[in-house]
């Protein structure tokens, strides 16, 4: 630990010294690439580098005498654990946002250097409204200062991107470049830049293995109006194969040449869309001077991208039951194991892995394993390593949540299991959350409806006990694609519209830090607006996908209403009606006595 925090001092010191060879007060470092990834490829991790944090969201602020990460409500616990205090203060988001913290430290005509091709134009723009109020500058710099200090920096890898055939993608990509060109047509433009690499591999019927947990490769592409289009790769994508495939679609250029590409094929005066969300200030820079007039609104390729097709919708469907067998053939292993109190966390993970991987089609897991034993499940984002891998104790909770990658559809499920008796307490704040759950799991909901709309339902029986949770209910996942998809969410921030065909998860919970964190989540589809027998209006509602049984041991029956218990049942029988037939004697026997009638 001592060790650690030298280290982190000497690269924070390091830093700073750079940043006032520059002419610099402060730097910001986000978590994040080039690409706007969840998931930053090693190459990439700047801030992991420099301050130990290893989350998924966060950013460091670099001024002279002090130096500040901001995280949200996900990770306080997280970065309190990993980041030295006496170097950083950890402020939470969105009390604290990056925009309020520089106008705050920041002496006036002091300049805050940054990286152009980390930051997004909608991200900077609240950076550079702030900085005109308050009085200082922000300056680019042609070059990141962290890349001049860091001594044995991972290599960046590009692997060969992968073909989606057909049979998976329920579309063709020509099909796909159509309705793009409909949408760029419709904004009275003459281009789209896709700068989101979910989004090319989306519409390209595209694939990789560039980026951990997520399958894409990491390019970017330019689809005219009218001709072909272009995909920008790295040395590494293109082999003969999927260049056969790739060639009729789009014409294939060096992404390092994306700014001298711009130049030979955009007209001055012409109108491209960009996502502000995902297009970098750097990518924004290179198409105004290849003489662009930006249209800054969403890619359409988002909101095509999160209405799953029949075909997507019967992939997620099957690859749900695959999934949903290897996790109750571990949660059958847990049962027998974790009792005699010397399981880790890391080996429980590890395990269901395996069992993943005995179906043959895991392509990867969809995200690291949050594997969380008693008071280190209620650390939201958790990640199990070897100096916090703590034994699952008899009288505690266990919080597991995990996914996989199949070829066909991306799973994400999140399951909380009594080690021993739990206690009352415990039993009756997981029923609370399974009453959220069920709330969700049967709205019902008109054509219009938001996530933002929906988010209180599944807080209902928490707020009336005095109780909430920090994050969002659900999040948008793709189809072999990312597990974390928008725009549609279900969350106080959902202001997308929730459409048939759209995937999300279900996932209420309850933390009690120091003690334990409560999580149930199951992935949902939304279905097509039907008729109520009574009803004036069809309404729109949603089909559970994931198939895994609750913990009996730790509902509170009496808590829940018949209507409640009616669904536990009948979900329950399904599940065991489904999985019974691919789990073996003693498995099968196992899931008829925990989905049993309650």
């Amino acid at each position: 630990m001592q060790e650690r925090a030298q280290v982190a001092a000497s690269r924070l010191a390091a830093l700073r010294t750079s940043i006032r060879s520059l002419g610099l007060s402060g730097f910001v470092v986000p978590k994040g690439d080039a690409f706007q990834n969840e998931t930053v490829p090693p190459h990439w991790d700047r801030l992991a580098w420099l301050t130990g944090f290893t989350g998924s969201a966060g950013c460091a602020l670099i001024l002279e005498d002090k130096a500040a990460l901001i995280v949200d409500s996900r990770y306080t616990l997280q970065a309190k654990a990993q980041v030295d205090a006496s170097l950083y203060a950890v402020e939470l988001f969105p009390k604290t946002k990056v925009s309020s913290y520089l106008s705050a430290n920041t002496p006036k005509g002091a300049a805050i250097g940054y990286d152009p091709t980390l930051h997004t134009l909608a991200a900077f723009k609240a950076m550079e409204d702030e900085a005109k109020k308050a009085g200082f500058e922000l300056r680019p710099v042609t070059s990141n200062p962290i890349d001049a200090l860091w001594e044995g920096r991972p290599a960046a890898h590009y692997i060969p991107i992968v073909i989606h055939g057909e049979e998976y993608a329920g579309e063709s990509a020509p099909s796909k470049i159509a309705r793009v060109r409909k949408a760029i047509e419709d904004k009275k433009a003459a281009g789209l830049l896709v700068s989101a690499p979910d989004a090319v591999a989306w519409l390209f019927n595209l694939r990789g293995r560039d980026v951990a947990h997520t399958p894409v490769p990491l390019v970017r592409a330019f689809v005219p109006l009218t001709g072909k289009p272009v995909i920008f790769t790295s040395p590494g994508h293109i082999t003969p194969e999927n260049q056969a495939f790739i060639a009729p679609l789009a014409d294939i250029h060096d992404l390092a040449s994306l700014a001298d590409a711009l130049l030979g094929f955009i007209e001055k005066g012409t109108k491209v869309i960009v996502d502000p969300a995902q297009t970098t200030l750097h990518v924004a820079d290179a198409l105004r001077k290849s003489g662009a007039m930006l249209i800054e609104v969403a890619d359409p390729c988002t909101l095509f991208k999160a209405r799953k097709n029949p075909v997507e919708l019967q992939g997620s469907r099957n690859a749900h039951v695959r999934d949903g067998a290897a996790f109750c053939r571990f949660l059958a292993w847990l049962d027998a194991k974790a009792p005699s109190g010397t399981l880790t966390e890391i080996a429980a993970s590890d395990c269901l892995e395996a069992f993943r991987r005995d179906t043959s089609l895991l392509e990867d897991l969809s995200f690291d394993t949050i594997s969380g034993a008693g008071s280190n499940g209620a650390i939201v984002h958790y990640r199990a390593m070897p100096e916090t891998n703590k034994v699952l104790e008899p009288g505690t909770l266990y919080l597991i949540d995990s996914g996989g990658q199949y070829r066909d559809g991306t799973t994400d499920v999140t399951r909380t299991v009594a080690i021993g008796t739990p206690s009352e307490e415990m039993r009756r704040h997981y029923t609370l959350v399974l009453k959220g759950h069920i709330a969700i799991a049967t709205a019902r909901f008109p054509s219009g409806t938001r996530g933002v709309d929906i988010d209180g339902f599944a807080r209902r029986a928490l707020w009336d006990a005095g109780l909430d949770y920090g994050h969002g209910t659900g999040h948008g996942v793709g189809s072999f694609l990312s597990v974390h998809e928008g725009p549609q969410s279900i969350s106080r921030n959902g202001m997308t519209e929730l459409e048939p065909g759209m995937i999300l998860s279900n996932e209420p919970g309850y933390y009690r830090e120091g003690h334990y964190g409560i999580r149930l989540e199951n992935l949902l589809a939304v279905t097509e607006p039907k008729p109520i027998e009574g009803g004036e209006t069809a309404m729109l509602g949603f089909e559970t996908l994931t198939l895994a049984p609750f913990d009996h041991r730790l509902i509170v029956p009496d808590l829940l209403t018949s209507t409640e218990r009616d669904w536990l049942n009948d979900y329950h029988a399904r599940v065991r009606g489904e999985l019974s037939p691919l789990l073996n004697g003693d498995g099968a026997k196992w899931l008829r006595a925990v989905t049993a009638v309650l």
